[in-house]
């Protein structure tokens, strides 16, 4: 029983760093404040989800289609936000998450609304399924080791080297010729894929989603994760996907009523937070500031 546990915990873990991970291709190496990254998260699992269940998409083509579609509102999410700037950039995306949630949770002859889309089946892999938690687990990491390290060979190219620019002097970057709006749609795009990648592998292991799963708590844990491991740094993501995911969980072991466990997770991720920014202001392996 608790091994079963603790391989729950070590799956959502990989997904979280997945997401955080590709969160910060966005908001640490390009220096977007994205606060709409937990849509691409719903887009990646509804859209498996619905192609598995009603189209009988194998898993491998559907959360491709997922990661593409997410793409397409990444673009679409800096086109339209493509003249606001800091704080009204950040508002922008936050708003485009709650317009993610309005649509799962209104179309409702798509997303079956609040009522979630169950019977969700497990990954089937060249007819080999991926029944058990432990397989699962297996297959998060490897799936998990192949985007983190896509992301890390990205980072660490020219490509990414350009991205870290438009960060940190958009302005002197533009001058030398480079096309600043491209270069932003684009991190947005492979992003969204990446964080779609996240919510498909999560939507075929718990076999059910609904639109609670992709609203305001799940964005308050992905900038947790983001802003304790710290910004422009991968492994900071991983690391702290393992700090946030794990810290709430010993409460569980915790004698107090049922009903203080989620205020008190709430006052975790707070009292975390202020004390990495008190003393940690750039996170655990952070190389930028978060302006």
């Amino acid at each position: 029983m608790i091994s079963t546990y603790l391989i729950h915990i070590a799956i959502i873990i990989v997904i979280f760093a997945i997401l955080a991970a590709s969160l910060n291709l966005s908001l640490g190496y390009t220096g977007m404040i994205n606060l709409g990254h937990i849509a691409f998260y719903g887009i990646g699992a509804y859209s498996s989800a619905i192609l598995t269940i009603r189209h009988d998409f194998a898993f491998i083509p559907a959360i491709i289609c997922g990661g593409l579609i997410a793409s397409v509102f990444g673009w679409f999410l800096t086109v339209i936000t493509s003249r606001l700037k800091g704080d009204y950039f950040a508002l922008g995306t936050l708003g485009f998450a709650f317009v993610a949630y309005a649509v799962f949770l209104n179309w409702t002859s798509l997303t079956r609304g609040p009522l979630g889309i169950p019977g969700i089946p497990r990954p089937e892999i060249f007819g080999y399924v991926v029944r058990s938690t432990s397989d699962y687990l297996t297959f998060s990491l490897i799936v998990a080791a192949i985007v983190i390290t896509f992301l890390w060979l990205l980072t660490r190219s020219r490509y990414g080297k350009l991205l870290e620019a438009t960060r940190d002097d958009a302005v002197g970057l533009q001058m030398l010729g480079k096309n600043i709006f491209r270069l932003k749609y684009q991190s947005m795009m492979v992003a969204a894929f990446c964080a779609a990648i996240a919510g498909s592998l999560y939507g075929h292991y718990i076999s059910f989603i609904d639109p609670s799963t992709f609203y305001l708590n799940d964005i308050v844990i992905l900038l947790t994760i983001a802003i304790v491991g710290g910004l422009a740094s991968l492994r900071g993501s991983i690391a702290a996907a393992i700090i946030i995911i794990l810290l709430p969980e010993m409460l569980r072991f915790v004698n107090m009523p049922p009903s203080m466990i989620g205020p008190m997770r709430q006052i975790l991720y707070a009292l975390l937070l202020i004390l990495i920014l008190m003393f940690r202001p750039r996170g655990l392996f952070g190389k930028v500031d978060l302006e």
